[in-house]
């Protein structure tokens, strides 16, 4: 389980946690948070969103925002992605997040094996959703987010079922994108969008 020991290597000074969610759907933005946890005050059970249930995410998305010190949303449009790559889209989003917190900090821990180039002295943490409490947090507040966008996106988008695969590339997904095409929302620089020749 997450605990705080990475944040706490770095002290003192406030350290946040930044995650993305998105980066392997065929369409939709691609979304990341950044908390900051009050040590004293750190809600139960954070763990990497996707060893949680959809029920236990949404307890602890509330939890998190109501006792966090601070937190922030970053979004890389659809746009985004397909001009500068996903790579540096999240990366874009992730700075976002960072800027969207109401507190400066003094060091960022970034889940995955690079950190944008930003301001802040930060750490790249491989699988630091598992490992880090504040990456726990921001994978939670980020998937919830980016879910919520793809759930309401689906309303607009009936035939895509994105209510339940959120964009991946599911075989509701790919049939549907042979059928009826690709929408404003699909990312046209992803192969099997691109593949299909729909555009």
């Amino acid at each position: 389980m997450p605990d705080f020991s990475h944040e706490l290597l770095h002290h003192p000074g406030l350290v946040a946690g930044v995650d993305e969610a998105g980066r392997g759907p065929l369409a939709g933005p691609v979304v990341a948070a950044a908390v900051i946890l009050r040590v004293e005050d750190c809600p139960d059970g954070l763990n990497d969103s996707k060893q949680l249930s959809a029920a236990k995410r949404a307890v602890l998305e509330r939890e998190i925002k109501a006792r966090a010190l601070c937190w922030g949303l970053g979004v890389a449009s659809v746009e985004e992605i397909d001009s500068i790559n996903i790579l540096w889209a999240t990366m874009l989003a992730m700075t976002r997040a960072v800027e969207a917190l109401t507190q400066d900090c003094a060091h960022v821990l970034v889940d995955g094996n690079r950190c944008p180039q930003w301001r802040w002295a930060s750490t790249a943490v491989v699988e630091g959703d598992a490992k880090c409490l504040s990456i726990a947090a921001a994978s939670i507040l980020a998937k919830e987010a980016r879910d919520r966008m793809m759930v309401e996106a689906a309303a607009v988008h009936p035939h895509y079922g994105w209510e339940t695969n959120k964009g991946y590339g599911s075989a509701k997904h790919l049939a549907a994108l042979r059928e009826h095409g690709p929408t404003p929302l699909h990312r046209r620089s992803f192969a099997p969008v691109a593949q299909l020749g729909l555009l």
